[in-house]
């Protein structure tokens, strides 16, 4: 049960810790707490938690540099990144640590806990049926769902689990146009609201992964959301 996971909360602003910790208690989870980088390493090393939030701005190692280190070790920990930068560049910079998910300060209780909620979903061991299903095609696209791996031709890429998540959704509705607040639900559990720049954030950075051409594999349709459409293919 996701009410029962493990959250380690880095970050150097005790106010925020104490508050998300006793937040987080109320909902369930077990909360441990670590005001920078270096201890946030140190505790996940010493026994392994099943979501990190991370500040980004944190004395000695940061939250991108706690990310980087442990995506180079090969741990795949969700891991939500809090900052009040919210430029997009910033954004991107915490998507090349290895986030998962990016949440501008100051932010909604609610949102926090659906992304949690979300990114612990995700995390989740996959169901039977889905384990024995074979790989997903959309022109030279190729994605396994069980295990998470995608291919642009004979190359494989490398995505954080929102943006295999995300990937994976467009790639089951090839050549259908899914709206904002589909998409919104579908990956966060939430619709952040006509104002929010998560999605197309995301959408960015996996074209850029992807080495989307033109025309790109996945296609803006203006004032309604985003369709996968392979090349060649019109409708």
């Amino acid at each position: 049960m996701e009410a029962t996971a493990t959250v380690l909360i880095a970050d150097d602003d005790r106010a925020i810790r104490n508050s998300l910790e006793r937040a987080l208690h109320l909902e369930g989870y077990e909360v441990r707490t670590v005001p920078d980088g270096v201890q946030a390493l140190a505790a996940v090393h010493a026994e392994p938690v099943d979501l990190l939030i991370l500040d980004v701005m944190m004395p000695g190692v940061d939250g991108l540099g706690v990310a980087k280190v442990l995506r180079a070790e090969g741990d795949r920990t969700p891991i939500l990144m809090l900052t009040a930068r919210v430029e997009t560049p910033d954004r991107v910079a915490g998507l090349d640590a290895g986030a998962d998910d990016y949440l501008a300060k100051p932010f909604e209780l609610e949102e926090l806990l659906a992304r949690l909620r979300a990114l612990l979903r995700r995390a989740a061991p996959v169901s039977g049926e889905a384990a024995d299903e074979g790989p997903l095609r959309a022109g030279d696209l190729r994605l396994d769902p069980r295990a998470r791996r995608v291919w642009r031709g004979e190359r494989e890429i490398e995505l954080s689990k929102t943006e295999f998540d995300l990937l994976e959704l467009l790639i089951r509705n090839t050549g259908i146009v899914l709206d904002h607040s589909t998409i919104y639900d579908r990956i966060w559990g939430y619709d952040f609201g006509p104002e929010s720049k998560n999605l197309a954030v995301y959408i960015s950075y996996l074209r850029r992964k992807l080495g989307d051409g033109d025309p790109p594999l996945i296609q803006t349709v203006r004032g309604v959301g985003y369709t996968l459409r392979p090349r060649g293919r019109t409708s």
